[in-house]
């Protein structure tokens, strides 16, 4: 990501850190488990492979994620939350209370679109406990650079 040079604020300098669409999107998903890179793009749908990979690059830089690369053939890469990553918890929490309290309707157009809730949504378990299946996604088989 391309920093400015600061005024010295905090605030200025978490949002530089936290300040785009996807950053939180993406600590969101590696809070519960570290994900390899084609997870990710299957939970932040409709994110580009280049896009996330970008992120996942800027993150690293700012020691938010980790990626762990274990080889092999197909590559295994995985990317987990480091300790400084786990600070945006407390934030992501706040977020997720201040969208149920100005009663976020995204949850329902995800579930229109995309056939399923986000995996924070509490939602999610509802609709699993009261649908024997749930509408499968079409998956984007498309290569992704790493």
């Amino acid at each position: 990501m391309r920093r400015r040079e600061g005024d010295g604020c905090p605030v200025a300098g978490a949002l530089q850190v936290v300040g785009d669409k996807w950053t939180l999107l993406i600590v969101r998903d590696l809070a519960r488990a570290p994900r390899r890179t084609t997870e990710l793009i299957d939970a932040l749908h409709p994110i580009s492979s280049r896009t996330l990979v970008g992120r996942l690059r800027d993150m690293e830089q700012d020691a938010l994620v980790e990626r762990r690369d274990y080889g092999g053939s197909p590559p295994h890469v995985e990317y987990a939350l480091t300790a400084r990553g786990r600070l945006l918890l407390p934030m992501l929490d706040s977020l997720r209370q201040l969208g149920l309290a100005l009663g976020c309707n995204e949850c329902e157009d995800r579930r229109e679109h995309l056939g399923d809730y986000c995996d924070a949504c509490p939602r999610k378990q509802d609709a699993r406990e009261n649908s024997p299946v749930a509408p499968a996604r079409q998956r984007d088989d498309s290569i992704v650079l790493l």
